[in-house]
């Protein structure tokens, strides 16, 4: 049986969307690939399929809004983009979302929920409630009180995070790459996709960490960083291009698509 086969399986999804995704390169939001997003996951969750949605996005339209100059944004001007863009972002996925009749919630949270035995069992809770009542979660940090993902990975930790937590099948990174390439594409021609990584070793992080690292908004290197998280906890990680939201489809068929980080319960 191919490996990928067994993907149609998962049942609990987490997807995680990067900013690059939801906005234009102003920074404005990208209205169009929302709203296919929002059909692609309330049409999942139509199939009975538990989706959990982990969205940055936030502090782009904040700073947006605000009218700031993204390049020269100080970290408090950040965190306070991040409390104006958030309820813009909400506003915009309530009203996508309704038009498939479907009901989402927002959490905040920090990825350290994880470190504390009663919070880890609140969220959990309220994860698998909402899960169980057929509502898609929109999670993002709570970026006005923490920092850690605003300054080294755009959501990327925390997704794996909440895909731990609730022990979710599977967890797909959508950015504006394709996978993890053998070298940086936009340099080298010969570069190629790695499809399949069964072990994140040395070698595996020394791509990530080389010219390559930054062709995402959370750079490759956090990437790496939550299929590692995923290992550990059995959750196979795919990395792809989010610029149409129905690749959701194809790697749920299986297809070859991005690069698959296989837990080792599924080798």
């Amino acid at each position: 049986m191919d490996i990928r086969s067994k993907i149609a399986d998962a049942n609990k999804i987490v997807i995680k969307v990067g900013t690059s995704t939801l906005t234009h390169e102003n920074g404005k939001l990208n209205l169009n690939r929302i709203e296919k997003l929002a059909r692609v996951l309330s049409d999942l969750n139509n199939q009975g399929k538990q989706v959990i949605l982990v969205s940055s996005g936030a502090i782009a339209v904040g700073v947006q809004k605000l009218g700031l100059q993204r390049r020269s944004v100080t970290l408090p001007q950040k965190q306070a983009s991040a409390s104006v863009g958030q309820t813009m972002l909400m506003k915009i996925y309530q009203k996508f979302f309704e038009e498939y009749n479907q009901v989402v919630s927002q959490i905040l949270i920090t990825k350290d929920v994880m470190d504390y035995k009663d919070r880890k069992e609140n969220a959990q809770n309220t994860f698998n409630t909402l899960l169980e009542m057929g509502i898609i979660p929109i999670v993002n940090e709570n970026d006005t009180i923490s920092t850690f993902e605003i300054q080294f990975g755009d959501n990327d930790t925390l997704s794996a995070m909440v895909a731990a937590l609730v022990q979710a099948d599977l967890l797909i990174l959508l950015s504006d790459i394709d996978g993890l390439f053998t070298s940086d594409p936009r340099m080298d021609s010969s570069a190629e996709i790695i499809s399949l990584v069964k072990e994140i070793d040395s070698e595996i992080d020394s791509i990530a960490s080389g010219s390559g690292s930054e062709l995402g908004t959370g750079g490759m290197i956090t990437k790496i960083s939550a299929a590692r998280i995923g290992y550990t906890y059995g959750i196979d990680t795919i990395i792809a291009n989010g610029e149409d939201p129905k690749i959701i489809y194809k790697i749920l068929k299986g297809e070859k698509i991005g690069t698959l980080f296989l837990a080792p319960n599924n080798l």
